[in-house]
């Protein structure tokens, strides 16, 4: 065996710049193999970190697509400058490792709390505290990247003081359970720690196990290594680091409680997360107005959601009317409006979210609001995807045919909902109608989003039907199918005066009227349906704009 500081015989080539032979406790294949077995928690853990800061900076934010590419390209660079950095660690590889190791624990297991309470309780401030959560983002995707980087030139020092090779077999054996480590913690992520234990309480899971491996690989098998002050500095430094991770998941349901208090005010009656979201609802007791918030989002306020209800439905119902569908509305309240008119022999609703549904169904506020619209036996709802569920219909055939078809669907300037705003969607909902039929889509705020909505209208004509653009003024309570979080402010927020955005669609021109026949509404009228159009037409834009489609979402501000 070569020295690790003697010169190199003649043709047999140096050591690679290895500081030396680890004075291990068990034989060096058993060491190789903990090594590698640190490798993969450690990169299942380093995963999951990355995967629960964009999904919790998607949900905190919005706009999902810009917060992933963020965390990942910050993350990315970082990795590299912290490989960089890690050069200067070698000599003392073990040690380093180790406090590396508890200091990547302790960040990203914390992450999702200082993420979620810097949002709660700043985030409703304005001006420059609004844009605290994404400066945290951007500070933890930095910082988790240079710890997350600085491990592999560590555990390749580690695992060469073990049994040399050359560099090439051992990136190999190194980036084998890294890749693999990985791969198990991007699917524990959304299948084990997101359902079962929440994203607060999976990332503080997450950071004692990363804590335990890398203070069990340090501390176990290369403690021979390390000073006896080295030691006892890490077995110190790791137990803070899981008494404060084991301390934030004992508080973590009060943290929630508080956050959320700090987030839609005092007033919350019932918080669950779905398999879909978080549903939120604060109010409905005692004069307070109800209130739902999904995801963090303004779902509907009971004081201006007969204005939204009324515009969305009503117009629309202008003709034969005896099958409707609609889409989302999983609170009842557009088929609430629906049922107001003599002849509808059967909705359809479709909504994602069954947790809603039910909520919709047994919560005494929200069923009284809607009317208890689903004890009528002219009331389906069918738990599925709006995209799915029209495509399935339009291969059923003339049998899945409807009148009317009512799209109350999430704001187009949500990423997740652009594919329900797009020209393949809508072609979709056109074989969907019967002759004479019509289609209403909420189509997001005019005046606050003019672009979004005449991109909404250029779209569903690109799909082959007549458009009649309208709107309604006197939200004063925020987005009623809500928003990405584009602009600062807090999730419950009340928003300025503004209106709503409704698109009505046809295979052929169809008039903008109400139905004669249909019961007085508390709000709408013909004369200011007829104004409210003719005030939507004029801002339209000179300029044919392109429609939006699945490959290329235009839905931007």
């Amino acid at each position: 065996m070569i020295e690790p500081h003697a010169p190199a015989p003649p043709g047999v080539p140096r050591p690679w710049g290895v500081q030396g032979q680890a004075r291990l406790p068990v034989r060096p294949g058993i060491g190789r193999f903990l090594v590698l077995a640190g490798v993969f928690v450690c990169a299942a853990c380093g995963l999951v970190y990355e995967l629960e800061l964009v999904a919790l900076a998607s949900y905190l934010i919005g706009d999902s697509v810009t917060q992933t590419s963020v965390v990942l390209s910050v993350m990315v660079f970082a990795m590299g400058v912290g490989s960089l950095a890690a050069k200067r660690l070698r000599p003392c590889a073990a040690a380093g490792f180790g406090a590396v190791e508890a200091a990547l624990a302790l960040v990203g297991g914390s992450s999702a709390m200082a993420l979620y309470a810097v949002f709660a309780w700043t985030g409703a401030w304005g001006g420059l505290w609004a844009d605290g959560p994404r400066c945290l983002l951007v500070a933890f995707s930095l910082t988790i990247g240079l710890l997350i980087g600085a491990e592999v030139p560590l555990l390749m020092e580690l695992i060469q003081r073990i049994r040399r090779q050359d560099p090439g077999g051992a990136v190999a054996d190194l980036f084998a359970a890294d890749y693999v480590g990985a791969l198990v913690g991007g699917l524990a992520f959304p299948f084990l720690l997101l359902p079962l234990l929440g994203q607060l309480t999976g990332a503080l899971l997450t950071g004692g196990v990363n804590a335990v491996a890398g203070g069990a690989l340090v501390l176990g098998l290369f403690r021979r290594d390390l000073t006896r002050r080295a030691r006892w500095t890490l077995v110190v430094a790791n137990l803070v680091v899981l008494g404060l991770l084991a301390s934030a998941a004992v508080l973590v349901g009060d943290f929630e409680r508080a956050a959320r208090h700090a987030l839609y005010g005092a007033d919350v009656r019932v918080a669950l997360r779905t398999g879909v979201q978080e549903a939120v609802l604060t109010g409905g007791t005692r004069g307070r107005p109800l209130h739902l918030f999904l995801d963090g989002r303004l779902r509907f306020s009971g004081r201006d959601e007969h204005r939204y209800h009324e515009a969305l439905v009503h117009p629309a119902m202008n003709g034969p009317h005896a099958r409707v569908l609609i889409l989302g509305g999983g609170d009842g309240l557009a088929a609430r409006e629906v049922l107001r008119h003599s002849g509808v022999r059967r909705v359809d609703i479709v909504e994602p979210d069954a947790d809603v549904v039910r909520l919709a169904r047994q919560d005494a506020a929200l069923s009284a609001l809607n009317h208890h619209v689903y004890d009528d036996p002219r009331v389906h709802e069918v738990t599925a995807d709006a995209f799915s569920r029209l495509r399935d219909a339009r291969l059923r055939g003339a049998r899945s045919t409807y009148d009317v078809v009512i799209s109350d669907l999430p704001d187009p300037g949500m990423t997740a909902s652009t594919k329900l705003y797009s020209q393949e969607f809508y072609g979709l909902a056109r074989r969907v109608l019967a002759p004479g039929g019509r289609l209403v889509v909420h189509a997001g705020p005019l005046a606050d989003r003019h672009r979004a909505f005449w991109t909404v209208d250029a779209t569903i004509r690109a799909a082959g039907l007549f458009t009649r653009p309208y709107r309604v003024g006197g939200r004063d309570s925020g987005f009623a199918a809500g928003r990405d979080r584009i602009a600062g402010g807090s999730a419950g927020a009340a928003g300025s005066a503004g209106d709503w955005g409704f698109i009505l669609a046809s295979l052929t021109p169809a008039p903008l009227r109400l139905d004669s026949s249909c019961p007085r509404l508390r709000t709408l009228t013909q004369a200011a349906l007829t104004a409210d159009a003719r005030a939507a037409s004029r801002s339209r834009f000179l300029r044919p704009l392109p429609p939006s489609t699945l490959v290329h979402p235009r839905y931007t501000d």
